[in-house]
């Protein structure tokens, strides 16, 4: 649901603490549909709000859910996507969406370039800046840490049913993905995906940005949204993820810096 908060007092980033050493950092990209003041609602009605293009309905309460259970450390967003994505990369075209299935954004529609920049330098900077800096943190304390990240999708898109109840979303790097595939598949009531319905090799992004190019192990992990709707499904998820995470998570080699390269680099 839409929420306004003084741009002096807005903060772009929500932190749950946890212990640098725990080998894990949980991040929620899409986690909020809350916007500054100065902007309004971006002249949409506060309907649109709780759509799922102004945010990953659910996947904010499976985060605090999944940090409780491993007690791990998390960085969220604070600001809908439809004032700024923090899962696109800087230069994105889609980094200010001007439209968003099918929706006319007003406030973004005459958009130019020094407002891109400064909505980067106040909101999206600082999320991807948190983040980089809890896995500085992170690392000097040891182990290395593996980045999971939470997002939700649509249970239809133009029409078309999606199946999947769960999809992990990689780009070259497989060690947190493949094992947490075999394990949610081994669970026979999950239909799984595997980069579905988007795939994970998205140049900029935040696992590219904070994975990838630092070498760390890393998965995205896409719930379908009618699954978390509510504080009972967040809470099931993620004692089902904890679960399946917790042993993947103690294997040696989720706490290793190994450079993969990406599909999405350019010669």
């Amino acid at each position: 649901m839409l929420q306004v908060q003084d741009m002096e007092d807005f903060s772009p980033v929500e932190l749950i603490e946890g212990p640098d050493d725990c080998g894990a950092l949980l991040v929620c990209d899409h986690a909020s549909a809350a916007l500054p003041a100065a902007y309004g609602s971006l002249g949409l009605g506060r309907e649109v709000f709780a759509r799922h293009i102004a945010y990953d309905i659910g996947a904010a309460g499976v985060t605090r859910a999944l940090s409780h259970r491993l007690r791990a450390p998390a960085v969220l967003s604070t600001f809908s996507r439809l004032l700024i994505d923090p899962n696109r990369g800087a230069d994105d075209p889609t980094l200010v969406m001007r439209l968003s299935d099918g929706a006319l954004i007003p406030g973004n529609a005459r958009i130019d370039a020094a407002e891109i920049d400064e909505r980067r330098k106040r909101y999206w900077r600082p999320y991807r800046d948190a983040i980089a800096h809890k896995l500085d943190r992170m690392s000097a304390a040891g182990p290395t840490p593996a980045i999971v990240s939470i997002h939700s999708f649509t249970p239809v898109w133009k029409g078309a049913p999606r199946p999947w109840h769960v999809s992990l979303l990689w780009d070259t790097d497989a060690r947190l993905a493949r094992p947490l595939i075999d394990a949610l598949g081994a669970e026979r009531d999950l239909v799984v995906g595997d980069n579905e319905p988007y795939d994970g090799a998205l140049e900029g992004d935040t696992m590219y940005d904070l994975g990838t190019k630092r070498g760390l192990p890393h998965v995205l992990i896409e719930i379908r949204q009618d699954l978390i709707a509510d504080e009972a499904g967040q809470g099931a998820w993620a004692q089902r993820l904890a679960r399946v995470l917790e042993p993947v998570l103690a294997q040696a080699d989720a706490h290793r810096i190994v450079m993969h390269g990406s599909r999405t680099t350019k010669p």
